[in-house]
């Protein structure tokens, strides 16, 4: 066999080994791979696409609505497209304890699945916040963190 015959079967076995490749990953089973990641207003129009797949779930810790049982590591909130009235929103469990800046109002995405009873199971809790550190201003107080964790773990606790 001359030398450009076996250079041109090789080539042609590479490029063949190479579409198969890709059909495989175009055409095979990835779909039961990804993770979506949607808003809770995109997860409850998506209906029934959106129960028992893994789904990353975006939007802002709705106000009032942590319950925090640090006795049996249990947490409770909702997840709003936004802080307005009327945002969709999404009651989210997750046995996990919460990242230290978890508070209300505050922008999460949570990963899980959403169940029938309409309500997200997380096993994964990440807070969003930003990059960017200010400094308080002379006579300025910090922050008021009264909305955070700690304090909806006392008010927890104090509930019968």
């Amino acid at each position: 066999m001359k030398t450009s015959t076996r250079n041109r079967l090789i080539a042609i076995a590479a490029v063949l080994v190479a579409g198969g490749a890709l059909g495989f990953i175009a055409f095979g089973n990835i779909g039961k791979n990804l993770v979506y990641y949607w808003s809770p207003g995109e997860m409850l129009g998506k209906g029934e696409r959106a129960y028992g797949t893994t789904i990353r779930l975006g939007g802002v810790v709705q106000r009032g609505s942590i319950q925090w049982d640090p006795q049996h590591t249990r947490l409770s909130f909702k997840v709003a497209d936004g802080a307005g009235p009327g945002a969709a929103s999404v009651l989210v469990s997750s046995t996990e304890v919460p990242p230290q800046m978890f508070r209300e109002g505050i922008g999460v995405v949570v990963e899980g699945t959403y169940d029938r009873s309409g309500v997200f199971t997380s096993h994964r809790l990440m807070v969003n916040h930003s990059n960017e550190y200010r400094p308080p201003k002379p006579g300025e107080k910090p922050r008021d963190w009264d909305k955070t964790v700690t304090d909806s773990e006392s008010t927890a606790a104090r509930k019968p």
